[in-house]
């Protein structure tokens, strides 16, 4: 099956821009804002978002990564990749208001063990969600706050997101 691109690079940096200027709306500022990115790519994408976050209001976005793999519910069935560290902040998640970002929303249960894992860092004050494809067949009631691209699929579909970073390369195609 041949892959089709839905996103390029302009389209993914016009994404995050979007994003990171709602984050900074619905938040009322910069304040209290911890971003934690899912590995792998949801921390390329926090840190991204991070940087923008800054140019728009120098000292914001404060970044990390938060693994989730030891809290997945699909271990036993689904191989994963090794553990990565997780990264809290210097300051903490207590009392702020914490982004989780990853690439792709599929059946919300990557997000719930995001939620398990915070849940073991400590309390924060709110919880959004923010990803750049959101590709429908929830699982879980679980949505995104902020999205990059809704991207409806059929089950049988492939989402790849390839950033530079870690792939050389950028852009979202479907297959």
């Amino acid at each position: 099956m041949t892959a089709r691109s839905v996103l390029q690079q302009a389209d993914i940096a016009r994404a995050l821009t979007r994003i990171s200027h709602e984050i900074l709306e619905s938040n009322r500022g910069s304040s209290d804002l911890v971003l934690l990115g899912i590995p792998t790519r949801g921390v390329i994408l926090a840190r991204r978002i991070a940087g923008i976050l800054d140019s728009i209001e120098p000292g914001s976005g404060t970044v990390g990564s938060l693994d989730v793999t030891m809290y997945r519910d699909d271990l036993a069935k689904n191989p994963t990749r090794a553990p990565s560290p997780t990264d809290i902040p210097a300051g903490g998640i207590d009392g702020k208001t914490v982004i989780l970002v990853d690439d792709v929303l599929y059946s919300g249960r990557t997000i719930r063990a995001a939620l398990d894992a915070l849940s073991d860092l400590g309390r924060p004050r709110a919880v959004r969600l923010a990803a750049l494809v959101d590709r429908g067949h929830r699982e879980l009631p679980i949505r995104a706050d902020f999205v990059g691209k809704n991207l409806p699929t059929s089950t049988d579909e492939r989402i790849n997101v390839r950033l530079l970073e870690t792939d050389g390369e950028e852009g979202v195609t479907i297959q």
